[in-house]
């Protein structure tokens, strides 16, 4: 049982890093009041991480159309947006306190790649003979009889 748990315990965490190891991390020059990068490109199904800690002034990141708002400004932050299916175009996102000197960038999602199914070709079911329990038995009651010592 112990086991059992441990196994769910590491697919859990190699599920939630495989989530996130294909995220595109946008995170603040401080010195620019830049995002770096400031333009991204990823696919439908894909994340934008937006990760800064310890600035000097607050930020936070905000899609122009709405799709994503990381919340309020803040000197720590570690927001992540999934671009779903249908979400394909230019996103324009801006720091809401530094827009005015130029704290923009833009989230470019393309379609996602067609995933083409491959059919599995279709095999005959060959049956295999099978002995039932019973059967067995009666075998080997059979072999242990004629086995047996005979009485002279």
């Amino acid at each position: 049982m112990v086991a059992l748990l441990f196994l769910l315990a590491v697919c859990s965490v190699a599920s939630a890093e495989m989530t996130t190891q294909n995220d595109v991390i946008v995170t603040v020059d401080s010195t620019s009041l830049r995002f770096s990068p400031s333009e991204v490109t990823v696919q439908e199904g894909q994340a934008v991480r937006f990760m800064w800690s310890g600035q000097a002034l607050p930020h936070n990141a905000v899609a122009v159309d709405g799709m994503f708002d990381s919340g309020d400004p803040e000197r720590d932050v570690d927001y992540r947006f999934v671009f779903e299916e249908g979400t394909v175009g230019e996103h324009q996102f801006v720091c809401e306190p530094h827009e005015s000197v130029g704290m923009v960038g833009t989230v470019i999602v393309e379609a996602a790649p067609d995933v083409v199914e491959e059919e599995e070709p279709e095999t005959e079911a060959v049956e295999t003979p099978s002995v039932s329990l019973i059967s067995s038995l009666c075998l080997l009651a059979l072999v242990a009889v004629m086995r047996r010592p005979s009485e002279e």
